[in-house]
């Protein structure tokens, strides 16, 4: 999650960029391409599209930034035209199978401490690793785009419920209604399993 401290540095940089100043966009595009890229990789599933997106993000980003009043940060602004983004490159290319990493932040879904006395060299550890990370990138993809895009920015990005809700463009009640619905969802699926 972003610092405070970081949030305040961006405002000057917004500000010389919506007076035209194009070096000033430059330095955020720099600052947050690759986490907008990490973000849009887990609702865009092929990378091609992936990095067309998040081209487009910056475009819609500098075409809209005189829309950009700082009644939130920069970077959930940026988010919110990320999200929208992707949903519009999910519809238009369909929903594709993901692949999430075992350990990238699902530490809520898998229980680590049985992992911790487990030798992971054997052919054994290394199967039920594989089988568990299915399961759990399963149980991700079968979420609706809403639960699943809260979720991850919750768990993945680390983003408190309020940028969420802002990012969302809902109220912090249904934000983590959507943490809780996803989180029981991804619980049923792996009991079942």
């Amino acid at each position: 999650m972003l610092s405070n401290t970081n949030i305040d540095y961006d405002e000057p940089l917004v500000r010389l960029a919506q007076r035209g100043e194009r070096g000033a966009f430059d330095v955020l595009v720099t600052k947050y391409q690759g986490r907008v890229m990490r973000s849009v990789s887990r609702l865009i599933f092929n990378h091609a599209d992936a990095e067309d997106a998040v081209q487009e993000i910056f475009i819609r980003a500098y075409r809209g930034l005189h829309t950009f009043r700082g009644e939130s940060s920069f970077y959930t602004w940026l988010y919110r035209i990320a999200i929208n983004v992707a949903k519009t490159q999910r519809y238009l290319n369909g929903a594709r199978t993901s692949k999430f990493p075992l350990f990238g932040g699902y530490g809520d879904f898998v229980n680590e401490e049985a992992f911790c006395f487990v030798d992971v060299t054997t052919p054994e550890s290394i199967l039920a690793g594989k089988q568990t990370e299915k399961a759990i990138n399963s149980a991700i993809d079968a979420l609706p785009f809403d639960f699943r895009t809260t979720l991850l920015l919750r768990e993945l990005d680390g983003l408190d419920c309020d940028d969420i809700a802002k990012i969302m463009g809902c109220s912090v009640g249904t934000v983590r209604s959507r943490v809780f619905r996803a989180r029981e969802s991804i619980a049923q699926y792996l009991k079942h399993r």
